[in-house]
């Protein structure tokens, strides 16, 4: 495989689709040498900021047998065909969440990466992060007891101050809102804390701008034992905030309230909140994708993620639009 690994960006619809872009062009094994979009005027327009050719078919660029790997950010209802012709032409995959609008489009996407025997990778940065890290600590030490309650919240102010674009507000393309795209992250930390798949999923949505899709929600996940995670995302939030809530049988934990700090009280923390050390980060997402390519390896863990991330967000949809509690079937192993 030659060396750097050769990237094209494959449509410029989510908002994160030029930092992807700019990571394969600052990565130092990595090379952006393309760009398609199915809307042209978009994809040329990206193509000139990055200085690469700008290719007008999707097929024609996932034949060359030159290009190594390709970044996703397509509108969400195009990642199953698109990752599957890019499976099926054997180039490597970094997207963006969420997988897939359906369980089983998330299992065909892994089904094919694995056929094909490329690496796929799904961008769940906040997995990777400094308070990730220190929180999972916590967790292997038991300081906090026994996990009862947690509580998440993502909010940003993309639609009170204009910059988030309307495109994510049609349900056909975005397939959900504020919950399906920005409430991924608080998703996927709540199953990481609490180390087992949810039971149920029960979820209310808002609609403070009146459109289609959810600008605030507000989901709660039931955990065996009769433990709760609540998360909860909005884009209609000024400041934006990041907060997350531990609480155990014998200690509590908080994180960015006021600031990016994080704070234990009770148990072996004593009386008072004492501040804990943050370590580094882990290798982020996309400099794990590329290191998966040079070892011929899979993202076994990030995949399981990223499928039951899919099956958490569908059903936190379902009961919004329901009303409804929705029970959650056994998930199985990717």
């Amino acid at each position: 495989m030659p060396h750097p690994l050769t990237v094209a960006a494959i449509g410029f619809w989510h908002v994160h689709a030029g930092d992807y872009a700019r990571s394969a062009q600052e990565h130092p094994d990595t090379t952006l040498v393309a760009v398609w979009d199915d809307d042209e005027e978009r994809g040329r327009a990206a193509a000139d900021e990055f200085g690469v050719e700008f290719v007008p078919d999707l097929d024609e660029l996932l034949a060359r047998p030159e290009l190594d790997g390709v970044t996703i950010t397509t509108s969400t209802d195009q990642h199953h065909e698109v990752m599957l012709k890019a499976a099926r032409a054997g180039k490597h995959i970094f997207t963006e969440k969420v997988l897939a609008p359906t369980v089983h489009e998330a299992e065909d996407i892994v089904a094919a990466a694995a056929e094909a025997g490329v690496a796929l990778v799904v961008s769940l940065p906040r997995l990777y992060d400094d308070y990730t890290q220190a929180i999972e600590r916590v967790l292997d030490d038991g300081t906090l007891g026994e996990l009862t309650y947690t509580r998440v919240r993502l909010a940003h102010d993309g639609w009170v101050a204009g910059w988030l674009p309307d495109r994510f507000g049609h349900p056909d393309e975005a397939i959900g809102g504020a919950l399906t795209d920005l409430g991924c992250h608080p998703a996927y930390l709540t199953r990481l804390f609490h180390r087992a798949e949810p039971i149920s999923i029960t979820a209310s949505y808002g609609h403070v701008t009146g459109r289609q899709v959810d600008d605030n929600a507000v989901v709660t996940a039931e955990f065996p034992g009769g433990r709760l995670g609540v998360f909860e995302a909005s884009v209609v939030t000024t400041p934006g905030t990041f907060t997350i809530e531990l609480l155990g049988t014998e200690a509590a934990l908080i994180f960015g309230f006021g600031g990016d700090r994080m704070l234990a009280k009770g148990g072996a923390y004593g009386d008072d909140w004492q501040e804990l050390e943050l370590p580094g980060r882990a290798p982020m997402a996309f400099d794990q994708w590329v290191q998966h390519i040079h070892d011929g390896t899979t993202a076994d863990e990030n995949l399981r993620t990223a499928v039951e991330l899919t099956r958490m967000v569908v059903a936190a949809n379902e009961s919004a639009a329901s009303s409804m509690t929705v029970a959650l079937a056994p998930s199985v192993a990717v």
